[in-house]
């Protein structure tokens, strides 16, 4: 005979690893895939309460059809004050890999980057984000797929499925690019005066997610987070 005390033992312990198994699946687990206005298709993780796209965004045309300029000349690109995307280093294979860099004009503007029921992730759930993979230091890490880096250590962990590649980024200043491979140069939705935004960054060196300022002329990464 099993008494009441084991019973209830037996029922606790069940509850117990409940939530674990739940817990679990609400930390790097895969979830259902966003669409983009051009059809292409983004993997989904989820962290914490959050989903996010696990891949760079690579789109061309705003949510309403409107399509966004392709700008390759560099002199334009650094005196630009409306949205625009490029490959880096002009590479359509470099899209393949790494997504599209744009400026922060295409990230503001009210037609929408981001597919249908999601939006450029903003400051904040970039912070979030970062404190659940250990802070600032150790983000980083966490967060790199564990290949494309120019360093392969024990550093790029991919940890939850995020796959952060090294996409580089465009000079505001010039037009030029950081050539993929050593950094990633990722926008976020909020802005942080008249001539910047937010952004994140990550590099080759370290484990960190750095927070900082950008021009808005700066092309950069882009990462989605589910409505």
């Amino acid at each position: 005979m099993i008494n009441s005390t084991e019973q209830n033992s037996r029922a606790l312990s069940k509850v117990v690893m409940l939530a674990i198994l739940l817990l679990l699946g609400a930390c790097g687990s895969r979830h259902e895939k966003a669409v983009d206005r051009d059809g292409n298709d983004y993997p989904a993780v989820q962290t914490g309460s959050m989903i996010w796209t696990a891949r760079n965004l690579n789109v061309a045309h705003f949510r309403n059809g409107d399509p966004i300029p392709e700008v390759q000349n560099p002199a334009t690109w650094a005196t630009l004050t409306t949205a625009a995307w490029c490959y880096n280093e002009n590479k359509p294979e470099n899209g393949k890999l790494y997504g599209k860099l744009y400026n922060w004009y295409a990230i503001s503007d009210p037609r929408g980057l981001a597919p249908e029921g999601w939006h450029v992730a903003t400051d904040s759930e970039w912070t979030a984000l970062s404190d659940q993979l250990g802070g600032e230091s150790e983000a980083g890490g966490a967060l790199k797929a564990t290949e494309l880096w120019t360093d392969q250590s024990t550093r790029t962990q991919n940890r939850i499925g995020f796959d952060a590649l090294p996409g580089g980024a465009r000079r505001d200043t010039d037009g030029h690019f950081l050539p993929p491979g050593e950094y990633s140069r990722l926008w976020t939705a909020t802005e942080a005066s008249e001539k910047s935004a937010w952004s994140r960054s990550l590099g080759y060196f370290d484990a960190a997610l750095r927070k900082g300022k950008a021009s808005k002329n700066t092309g950069f990464s882009v990462r989605c987070v589910k409505d």
